[in-house]
């Protein structure tokens, strides 16, 4: 009987998020988890004995006896740990944003491109099954609202809450940014967007609407100082309208039935999302293949998110 190849992999920074990265790979049958790193090694040592495999001394370490890594650092580190790690030339799994900026964001994907390395970048949204759904009966997107509200991040020993390093808008937006652009794809027109900061130096919410090309208009709006976790996309086109939950993994469509509007429950297939992104990763190295979010998707959205920032800073509208 043929048996598949294992990919050697580790995670580098084992924090609120990493830690689940390196549960997952543990648990994939094409995968072995080789090791993990993080700065904070009682942390690193902690993971490694939850999930039987390694804490590494050092990135470089790790990256010699892998084939492909998650990066799961602060996203103003990615650009400089991805750059460490390509030249040892591994695949990598970015979490998202790909960069703290565009330049950086730029170079990651040139030096993928050189090195003829894997570069995905963790939009986890796309590999849930919500979308999967949705790509389904989508043919010409007319009008889009996402809603993806969050608390505030929790306060850490000699860190800045988990994600708060940048704008809510390249922390939470920027995955409806990402999705609105793969869904729409036709270039941008306009946008108009308002945000404030509260707790943190950048915005805390932060709301937008974009204008493309092909008239389709999107509604986005995003905020870390909400009492309640919310993910939500609606979806108008002149034949239906979905409205579709990402958390509970639930909606309904909407059809237009002669005079009448009819309503029906979504057919969603409930799946992890991070497990199906890890899966899809582990497999785009083993086979060679183009990811679900490449870094070139993923520079896209910042550049779009980078936009959203510089016309709030410069005064909205």
């Amino acid at each position: 009987m043929q048996t598949t190849r294992k990919l050697r992999v580790g995670v580098v920074g084992v924090g609120s998020l990493g830690q689940w990265h390196a549960r997952v790979y543990s648990e994939l049958a094409d995968a072995e988890l080789v090791g993990v790193y993080d700065l904070n090694t009682k942390r690193a040592e902690e993971i490694a004995r939850k999930y039987r495999t390694r804490a590494y001394p050092s990135m470089e370490a790790l990256a010699a006896d892998t084939e492909a890594l998650s990066v799961v650092v602060p996203s103003d580190h990615h650009h400089r740990v991805a750059t460490l790690l390509m030249e040892r030339n591994v695949h990598l799994l970015v979490e998202k944003p790909i960069a703290s900026t565009t330049t950086d964001a730029e170079a990651m994907v040139a030096m993928a491109a050189a090195r003829g390395l894997i570069l995905q970048v963790g939009h986890v949204e796309r590999f849930n099954p919500v979308l999967a759904f949705l790509e389904t009966v989508l043919t010409e997107p007319r009008f889009i609202e996402a809603v993806r509200l969050a608390p505030y991040p929790p306060q850490r020993d000699g860190l800045h809450p988990r994600g708060t390093e940048v704008s809510v808008v390249l922390d939470l937006m920027i995955h409806d940014l990402e999705i609105i652009l793969h869904l729409v794809r036709s270039p941008l027109k306009e946008l108009h967007a308002v945000g404030v900061p509260v707790l943190s130096p950048s915005e805390d919410i932060a709301n937008v609407r974009l204008s493309f090309q092909n008239g389709c208009v999107a509604n986005v709006t995003a905020s870390r100082i909400s009492m309640e976790k919310t993910r939500k996309i609606r979806v108008f086109q002149s034949d239906a309208y979905v409205s579709l939950d990402y958390e509970k993994q639930s909606g309904h469509i909407y059809r237009k039935q002669g005079a009448a509007i009819s309503r029906a429950s979504v057919p969603i297939e409930k799946g992890e999302a991070l497990d199906n992104e890890l899966q899809s990763f582990v497999r785009c190295v083993l086979n060679h293949a183009e990811p679900v979010v490449s870094g070139r998707h993923a520079a896209e959205a910042l550049k779009l998110a980078v936009a959203i920032c510089h016309h709030i800073r410069q005064g909205g509208s």
